[in-house]
């Protein structure tokens, strides 16, 4: 992946088996640098491995500027990292472990059998085979007073000084697979600038559904609709309707901005298109057609095709008095608002936003309060939506802190 430019006298201690993580232990054990890479789970890749849970969506294959733009005001920051490897990159790599892609109707791309677990055992045969140590059930535990790091393992501390530490411990989310962000206040004590750890591709609480909406509809799933905030282009897909809120993928899109609002304002306001193949002319001349006796329901089903989670969510958000008013009524359903008032808790959450800020590295990602210690992954304080994007970050943040190391060492001499 990399000359050899570093000593094999060098040795790299990596904390954390994720993506990153072992990204970084490939760039940097292919230079011959010796490589124990140490984490607290019985396993590696435990994240990982769940997210493939249903499919594994290693990336996406959409234009770069569109790719890019999807980490947000993030974006200038990791535009130097997937410059350098991008989704194009990430799927060669990929298939030079043996493991075939194929991109899906969305544009997300999958490995053939849709599985992590094939790629995850291929790669640590070839890590295994370059000289990588693993040590799991080892967590790390800080510094000494004398810069030693502490890990703690089955047969008590242990203590080491390597040449140079790469920190890819994950964010704060699904602490039972290892991101726990207790990281945090280790690296605050040493005066690393960082950014609180927020739940990010989320859920959301509303003040409370009617009982017989939660009910009847909890789990129900909202296909085939737009979700937009105010003075923002509506994205079209999916979502679920849960006993406290509301998640899902197209939620998850617009965690960030909302999470924000709430945090700003203490509530934010989704607007709901129920139809967002029909203009909201033809959705008024419809409801405006005779019903004659038929209820509303049966009117709304049979002009608009708006029954089940649809209508009870209209029914839940709208004045009473608007089923009389086709005009105001035809505004709702391409506009139905809902407000959101808590984001569900970080541990929920698919990822999380916040952590290590990058003005607290340099462009090696070396955190400039602790020289030869870098940061990759989830712990950087970066957020994008699912669909690939991610996982793209969180190898293309390894790849660069291992290259960033061997840099770090080059410059030493």
């Amino acid at each position: 992946m990399t000359d050899s430019i570093a000593s094999p006298l060098h040795h790299v201690a990596i904390i954390g088996g994720g993506p990153a993580g072992l990204m970084a232990a490939e760039v940097l054990s292919q230079a011959g640098v010796r490589v124990d890479l140490y984490d607290g789970m019985p396993s590696v890749g435990r994240k990982f491995l769940l997210a493939g849970v249903g499919g594994m969506n290693i990336t996406h294959s959409e234009a770069y500027p569109a790719f890019l733009s999807r980490y947000a005001e993030r974006a200038p920051h990791i535009a130097p990292l997937l410059r350098a490897f991008d989704a194009d990159a990430l799927c060669q790599w990929i298939h030079e472990l043996g493991i075939e892609t194929f991109v899906g109707s969305s544009g997300r791309v999958f490995p053939t059998d849709m599985k992590a677990a094939p790629l995850l055992r291929a790669w640590l045969k070839r890590l295994r085979e370059s000289g990588v140590v693993i040590h799991t059930r080892h967590r790390w535990l800080g510094w000494q007073a004398d810069g030693q790091l502490r890990i703690d393992s089955p047969e008590g501390e242990k203590r080491l000084k390597p040449d140079a530490v790469l920190l890819a411990l994950g964010g704060g989310s699904w602490a039972r697979l290892g991101s726990d962000g207790a990281w945090m206040p280790l690296l605050a004590e040493r005066g690393v600038e960082l950014a609180p750890l927020q739940p990010s591709n989320c859920g959301f609480d509303v003040a409370g559904w009617s009982e017989l909406l939660r009910s009847k509809f909890a789990g129900a799933p909202l296909k085939n609709i737009a979700i937009a905030l105010q003075h923002s282009t509506p994205r079209l897909g999916e979502c679920v309707i849960t006993a406290s809120g509301i998640e899902g993928s197209l939620i998850y899109a617009w965690s960030a901005p909302i999470r924000e609002a709430i945090n700003q304002q203490g509530k934010a306001t989704i607007l709901i298109d129920l139809l967002p193949g029909k203009p909201v002319d033809k959705i008024q001349a419809a409801l405006a057609k005779p019903r004659g006796s038929r209820s509303m329901s049966k009117h709304l089903h049979s002009q608009l095709g708006l029954d089940g989670v649809k209508a009870a969510l209209l029914r839940e958000l709208t004045p009473a008095e608007y089923f009389n008013d086709p005009t105001q009524l035809a505004k709702a359903i391409k506009a139905l608002p809902l407000e959101l008032i808590k984001a569900r808790p970080l541990d929920e959450a698919i990822s999380s936003a916040g952590g290590v800020c990058f003005e607290a590295v340099d462009e090696n990602l070396m955190l400039k309060a602790l020289p030869g210690v870098f940061c990759a992954g989830e712990m950087l304080d970066w957020e994008a939506p699912t669909g690939g994007y991610l996982l793209t970050g969180c190898f293309a943040s390894g790849r660069a802190a291992g290259l960033g190391v061997l840099s770090w060492f080059k410059a030493q001499h």
